[in-house]
């Protein structure tokens, strides 16, 4: 019988491993390389800070997206505009158009890190793991 409730499956993979989060490899370039660059920028002059959190976020907010349409990961649906706004508002603080005061690229990281946390859980704890294909 469904109850139409949907359950995240235990492997974490999904329709035909489409999902990169299966591979480890993908998983390691595609989220864990960028992650690094991303918690590298904490350490590095505000310069650097803007090319590698603007590059790292655009990218992971990008292969989201992309991981969204090709399976249907429902955090991707999330994480992806969240990473990409995260993205343009490190790259606007960073060259002077967003005036966040001293403390920006601490309110900038820390939102970052906080939303990405809560958007890659919570979604698929209440929706499920994967988006469902409408029959026909």
């Amino acid at each position: 019988m469904n109850t139409g409730k949907r359950t995240p499956s235990l492997s974490g993979c999904g329709p035909q491993q489409r999902d990169v989060l299966c591979s480890g490899t993908k998983m390691f370039l595609f989220w864990c390389l960028p992650s690094f660059v991303f918690a590298l920028g904490f350490f590095v002059s505000p310069g650097l800070k803007t090319v590698l959190w603007t590059l790292s976020l655009g990218f992971m907010g990008a292969v989201c997206l992309l991981n969204a349409s090709r399976c249907g990961r429902i955090h991707c649906y999330f994480t992806g505009p969240f990473f990409i706004l995260a993205a343009v508002t490190s790259l606007g603080y960073g060259v002077g158009l967003l005036p966040f005061g001293l403390s920006g690229w601490k309110w900038i990281g820390n939102i970052t890190i906080i939303g990405a946390i809560v958007l890659s859980y919570i979604p698929e704890l209440v929706l499920g793991r994967y988006r469902r294909n409408k029959p026909g």
